[in-house]
């Protein structure tokens, strides 16, 4: 008995050697399949063993900034008033100081629609991302399922026979692909700088709406500048016409300065119509960026000057357009969104792995489905590898990279044109104010020469046509002077725009790391006729 113990014991020692044998043989087997099948892959593949090691375990170039040429300073910097450094940006528009201006920004900031809808717009683009980060979890879901099946004779089912019913009903299935080439966080970034880009869109609308606003305030004001002008000539010319008449009756001149006096009276007389349309149109304009319906605005903004510009521009140097401008960061954003794109498309050259699973209940009737003998579990790992699609992939991965080149010509460009935009508005605003300077000295000169003028043709020392030529040239010379100093205050305007100055006001960055547009609730809906000042 004892012998037999013993050889039994030996027996069973010897099967379990051999069964921890095998086991040991097939793990090895699972892990050098493994190996084999990484190493078989990064061969078919464009990342190397190493880089997908330093880039995180993610297959596809990381991403480095673009370079983009800029000068090194600004081209009017030796005019004496521009000046190399920087001042705050945030609220430009009250170096004005003109509280009219001050309201309608902040009133367009609260009320623009343009502005709500990026801001909507940007909500959507991070519901993206968040919908990228949640690929990264298993996708897990309650299945219930009815069906009637027919099988073939020549592949019975045990128990079942050619026809039977199928239920399943299930509190969990999943699946899960294991996130090994780094596919979904190559998609994550993408969506994350793509969220940036928007948020930066966002800032981009922005900028153009405070421009906008003082744009056409500027203009409104201008127009009102020129009709002041053109009554204050009516007033002259009317004072010609009752001059001209009472010599011609007194019969001192001929009726011929009477009709010379009324040409010129009409013809200022007929400016007033159109300037009176341009001052409408600025205002419906105003209206429109305000949110409200085009309407007057008269009574609010009221009548006054065209605003003055400071003396000097503090406006840094031209790199400092790589951090401030929207567009130009919302196409370096672009540029890192395509950058992990190629991640995304190469990953396709690879295996994946992903793991199915179900826990619920399976049964041929209604009646057992619900039964313990019915619980069903299965978990099951697939593994699939496109590689027969080789070439289908490598030419979408080609085309994700041909696209990244674009975007990164497209930041240089945009870079480019920011630069040439700034260096334009900055030469128009210095030469514009140089001419209004000058017209101020002719619209001083002209005033002087046409009351002279009127006192010699009182006296009979000239005729009509000395007094007429130099109505006319104060008319033009005052209209040339208020045009002059319009471009001025526009030509900064554009300089401020161009420098990407208001995106701040009222934006915050929010938990979620972008910029919302905040919409203040208690500032009433603007009415039917007219804006309302916040």
């Amino acid at each position: 008995m004892f012998g037999i113990r013993e050889a039994t014991d030996a027996a069973e020692n010897s099967s379990r050697l051999k069964a921890s044998a095998r086991c040991r043989a097939n793990g090895l087997d699972r892990i050098g399949l493994l190996l084999m099948t990484l190493a078989v892959g990064m061969l078919s593949g464009c990342t190397s063993l190493s880089r997908w090691w330093e880039n995180g375990f993610k297959v596809g170039p990381n991403y480095t900034e673009p370079h983009a040429a800029v000068s090194e300073s600004w081209e009017s910097t030796n005019d004496p008033c521009i000046r190399g450094d920087q001042e705050p940006l945030a609220a430009w528009w009250t170096q004005f100081n003109d509280p009219a201006l001050d309201g309608l920004v902040q009133t367009a900031v609260n009320q623009n629609l343009d502005l709500q809808t990026a801001g909507h717009r940007l909500m959507a683009v991070q519901a993206e991302r968040n919908v990228a980060i949640g690929n990264l979890l298993p996708d897990a879901r309650a299945v219930g399922t009815i069906s009637h099946a027919q099988i073939s004779k020549n592949l019975p089912a045990v128990g079942l026979g050619t026809l039977f019913d199928f239920w399943a009903v299930g509190p969990l299935a999943a699946s899960w692909e294991i996130e090994f080439w780094g596919k979904n966080r190559r998609a994550i970034e993408s969506a994350e700088a793509e969220l940036e880009a928007s948020q930066e869109d966002c800032r981009n609308v922005q900028v153009s709406l405070v421009s906008e606003v003082a744009t056409s305030y500027v203009q409104l004001r201008g127009y009102q500048q020129r009709i002041e002008f053109a009554r204050e000539n009516v007033q002259i010319q009317q004072k010609a016409l009752r001059l001209a008449l009472q010599r011609f009756e007194n019969g001192f001149t001929t009726e011929l300065d009477v009709q010379q006096a009324k040409s010129s009276l009409a013809e200022t007389e007929a400016a007033l119509p159109q300037l009176d349309t341009g001052l409408k149109q600025a205002g419906h304009r105003l209206c429109i960026l305000l949110g409200s319906p085009p309407g007057d605005i008269s009574t609010w903004v009221g009548t006054g000057p065209i605003p003055t510009a400071p003396t000097e521009l503090a406006l840094g140097i031209p790199a400092d357009l790589l951090r401030r401008r929207p567009d130009i960061r919302k196409a370096e954003r672009q540029v890192a969104s395509q950058c992990a794109q190629i991640g995304v498309a190469e990953a396709d050259l690879y295996p994946s792995l992903q793991l199915l699973g179900f826990v619920g209940y399976t049964s041929n009737s209604s009646g057992t489905l619900f039964t313990a003998p019915s619980f069903t579990g299965i978990i099951a790992p697939v593994l699939q590898w496109k590689i027969f699609n080789y070439y289908k992939i490598k030419n979408n991965v080609s085309k994700q990279e041909a696209l990244l080149d674009a975007r990164i010509t497209e930041y240089q460009q945009t870079v480019l044109k920011a630069h040439g935009e700034v260096e334009g508005a900055l030469i128009g605003f210095v030469n514009s104010g140089k001419q209004a300077a000058r017209l101020g000295e002719s619209v001083e000169a002209a005033r002087i020469s046409v009351n002279l003028v009127l006192g010699m043709y009182r006296e009979g020392k000239v005729d009509f046509n000395r007094v007429q030529n130099a109505q006319a040239m104060l008319v033009k010379q005052q209209d040339q002077l208020a045009v002059a100093n319009i471009e001025s205050i526009l030509s900064l305007i554009r300089v401020y725009r161009g420098l990407a100055g208001g995106w701040e006001v009222s934006c915050e960055d929010s938990q979620a790391g972008y910029v919302a547009v905040q919409v203040d609730e208690e500032v009433p809906p603007p009415p039917a006729n007219h804006a309302v000042a916040p």
